[in-house]
C-alpha cells in the first residue's frame, strides 16, 4: 500500500488505501508477464482463425467468437486496469511511469490483432447479422453491443488506418495525456512560505479567511502561469489530433464521436445545453448575488466561490463519520445498494489520503467483472468531499451491478454513468436535509447543495461550450495561451454572471482541468446526469410503484440499454428542452427557498 499520508489528512483519523492485489500482487509479479504472453498468442490464435471468416459463421458459431473476443479484452483491460491505477495512486515516480508505459505499449501491441473483429463485424450486412441474431439465442445477448458497433459504422476507416491509429495511440495522445498528469501531479504551490501540492492548495479556495483564500488563488494562478506554455501546447496538440482523426472518421464536429459514444442523439444534448444556458439568470446568476450579500461584499471575486458562508461551522468531518453517513443514506433507500456499498468500506478498495504525487480529484474505476471497482480520493474532511464520497461510490455499486452482464455488455455510456454517481449524492443529501432539526443548519445544508448543483451543471455546461470555443478555434489556428484564456473568461463570466468580478490571472485557470485533456466533451455527462436524478428523484417521492426495484435494475442493466429504453420505465423521456427545464427547476427551487429564509 502506498503510505505517506498528508499530515492535514491524518489528523482526520486513518484513511484507507487501496490494495491492488486484488489485479496483481506487485507490478514485478510473474503473473503480469504470464498475461501479456498469454494475452498474445490468444490475440493471435483469435485472428487466424476468424479473420476473413465472420460472413461464414452461423449464429451459435459467431457467439463463440464474440465471447473469446471479449475474454481476451477482460485479460487486457485486467492489465491496463493496474497500470493505470498504480501509476494513479504517485504519479510523480519514474518508475510507475515506465511501468504505465510499458504495460500500455505491450497492450495496444497484442490487442492490434484484434481489430479487423469489430471491423469485420460491422461489415456484415444489416440482412447477415439479422438473420444470425434471429438464429441464435446465444448471439442475440449481444445485440446492444453490436447495435453500439453499427452507431460507429458510417465512421471507420480501413483495417491499416485503424491499426496505424490505434499502435500510434501510445506515442500520440496516451503519451501527451501522460505528460500533463506528470505535470500535474509535480506542481507545487508557495504559500506562507511551504511548498504544497496543487491539489491542496486548491483545496484552500474553499477556506473561511478571505485572506487566505486569496493568497491560494494568487498561488495557484502564478504556478499554473509559469506552466501555461506548455499546458496550451498539450492542448493545442490534442486539439489537432483529435480534428485530424476526426476528419478522416467524417464527424461534422469536434463533439460529435462523444454524443455517439455516449448513444445519445445530438438534439438532446442541444437541449440539454439550450436549456442550461437560459436558465443561468434563475440559477448561477441568482444564487452567487444572494451568496455576495450573505457575505458582505459587493461583487465577489473568483476566490469565494466556494467560501464557506459566514456561520458555517468550520469542523472537519471523520472519515468513519462520513462513512456512516453515506452508508446509512444508501440503506434507507434501498438494504440491496448498502449490501453491494458494503465492501468498499470493509475491504481495501478506497484510496482516500491526499499525498504529494496522487493524481488530483476523484474517480472510480470499474476494473473488470472478475474482479472488482476501486475509488480514488483525495479526502480533507469537508462536507464537499462527504458528497464526493456519496458521488464514487455510486459509481462504485453500478459497477457492481452491472459486472453480471460480462465485459462487453457492463460498460454503461457516460450519460446514465453519471445518474447511478449523482442519485448517491442526492441520497446523501435528502438524508442529511431530513435528519436535520435546527433551522439554520439546515439552510447551510441546502446552500451546500445548491453550490454542488450549480458546479455539476452550470459549471459543466459551461466547460462544454469552453470546449467547444476552443476546439472550433484551434481548427484555424493554433491558441495562444492568452486567447484561449479569453475563451475561458468569456465562458466564466457569462455563466456565473454579473455578481462576479474576474481577477485577468484567472485566464490561466482552466489549464488543470484534467477532464479537456482525458476525455474532450465529457463534461456535459454530469449536467445530464444531476437534471436526469433531478427527474428521477421527483418520481420517487411521488411514490412511483416499485421505483427501488426498477432502479436497480436500470443500474443492473449496464450497457443493455440506451437511455429512452432506460428511462421509459419511470415515465420519463430526455427529448426536448422542457424535460431539462424540470431538472432544473429543481435547483431554482432550491434557491427560491434560500431566499426566503432568514440568514
Amino acid at each position: 500500500m502506498d503510505q505517506n499520508i498528508a499530515p492535514e489528512a491524518a489528523r482526520e483519523g486513518a484513511l484507507p488505501e487501496w490494495d491492488l492485489s486484488d489485479l496483481y500482487p506487485a507490478p514485478e509479479s510473474p503473473a503480469i508477464e504470464a498475461d501479456l504472453t498469454l494475452a498474445a498468442r490468444e490475440a493471435e490464435a483469435f485472428a487466424a482463425r476468424y479473420r476473413g471468416n465472420l460472413a461464414r459463421l452461423a449464429g451459435d458459431a459467431l457467439a463463440e467468437a464474440i465471447a473469446a473476443y471479449e475474454a481476451i479484452e477482460e485479460r487486457l483491460g485486467r492489465l491496463m486496469a493496474y497500470a493505470q491505477l498504480y501509476f494513479a495512486a504517485l504519479s510523480t515516480d519514474p518508475e510507475r511511469g515506465r511501468f504505465y508505459q510499458r504495460i500500455s505499449e505491450r497492450v495496444t501491441a497484442i490487442s492490434s490483432n484484434l481489430l479487423f473483429f469489430t471491423l469485420e463485424l460491422n461489415g456484415l450486412s444489416d440482412e447477415t447479422l439479422e438473420a444470425a441474431l434471429g438464429a441464435s439465442p446465444a448471439l442475440a445477448r449481444y445485440r446492444p453491443w453490436l447495435d453500439e458497433l453499427r452507431v460507429f459504422r458510417p465512421h471507420q476507416l480501413e483495417e491499416a488506418l485503424e491499426r496505424l491509429l490505434h499502435e500510434k495511440e501510445v506515442t500520440g495522445p496516451a503519451a501527451w495525456t501522460r505528460l500533463f498528469d506528470e505535470t500535474m501531479a509535480a506542481l507545487r504551490v508557495t504559500l506562507e512560505g511551504e511548498e504544497i501540492p496543487l491539489e491542496a492548495a486548491l483545496e484552500k479556495l474553499a477556506e473561511r479567511d478571505r485572506a487566505r483564500r486569496e493568497a491560494a488563488a494568487h498561488g495557484i494562478a502564478a504556478t499554473l502561469g509559469r506552466h501555461i506554455r506548455l499546458l496550451a501546447f498539450i492542448t493545442n496538440t490534442l486539439a489537432k489530433d483529435k480534428e485530424i482523426v476526426d476528419t478522416w472518421r467524417r464527424y461534422p464536429y469536434p463533439w460529435s464521436s462523444r454524443h455517439r459514444a455516449n448513444l445519445v442523439e445530438d438534439e438532446v444534448i442541444d437541449a440539454l445545453e439550450q436549456a442550461v444556458v437560459e436558465a443561468y439568470p434563475r440559477l448561477a446568476h441568482r444564487y452567487y448575488a444572494l451568496k455576495a450579500r450573505w457575505l458582505g461584499l459587493p461583487k465577489l471575486a473568483y476566490w469565494d466561490r466556494n467560501a464557506p458562508l459566514p456561520e458555517a461551522e468550520d469542523r472537519r468531518i471523520p472519515w468513519a463519520e462520513a462513512v456512516e453517513i453515506v452508508r446509512g443514506a444508501y440503506a434507507r433507500f434501498s438494504p440491496r445498494l448498502a449490501e453491494l456499498a458494503e465492501p468498499f468500506f470493509s475491504r481495501p478498495w478506497i484510496d482516500a489520503p491526499p499525498r504529494p504525487g496522487k493524481a488530483g480529484g476523484a474517480f472510480a474505476h470499474p476494473t473488470v467483472p472478475s474482479a472488482h471497482p476501486y475509488l480514488l480520493l483525495n479526502y480533507h474532511g469537508r462536507p464537499r468531499d462527504v458528497m464526493t464520497l456519496a458521488h464514487e461510490l455510486g459509481h462504485g455499486v453500478h459497477q457492481r451491478l452491472a459486472a453480471r452482464q460480462g465485459y462487453l455488455l457492463s460498460q454503461t455510456p457516460l450519460t446514465l454513468a453519471e445518474t447511478a454517481s449523482v442519485f448517491g449524492e442526492m441520497l446523501t443529501f435528502r438524508a442529511l436535509l431530513d435528519a436535520e432539526t435546527d433551522p439554520a443548519r439546515k439552510r447551510l445544508l441546502l446552500a451546500g447543495k445548491v453550490e454542488d448543483m450549480l458546479n455539476t451543471v452550470v459549471r459543466q455546461i459551461a466547460f462544454y461550450r469552453f470546449e467547444k470555443k476552443l476546439h472550433l478555434a484551434r481548427r484555424k489556428n493554433e491558441l495562444l495561451p492568452e486567447e484561449i484564456g479569453a475563451l475561458w473568461l468569456e465562458v466564466q463570466s457569462e455563466s456565473l454572471g454579473p455578481a462576479f468580478d474576474f481577477d485577468a490571472e484567472y485566464r490561466v485557470y482552466w489549464s488543470y482541468i484534467p477532464h479537456f485533456i482525458h476525455s474532450p466533451f465529457y463534461v456535459y455527462a454530469y449536467a445530464f446526469g444531476d437534471c436526469l436524478v433531478n427527474a428521477l428523484y421527483r418520481v420517487y417521492e411521488g411514490g412511483h410503484p416499485g421505483f427501488v426495484e426498477k432502479y436497480l435494475d436500470l443500474r443492473a442493466a449496464g450497457g443493455t440499454r440506451r437511455h429512452r429504453e432506460a428511462l421509459a420505465p419511470f415515465g420519463l423521456d430526455a427529448a426536448g428542452p422542457a424535460f431539462w427545464r424540470q431538472g432544473l427547476d429543481v435547483i431554482a427551487d432550491f434557491i427560491e427557498t434560500l431566499e426566503t429564509l432568514p440568514a
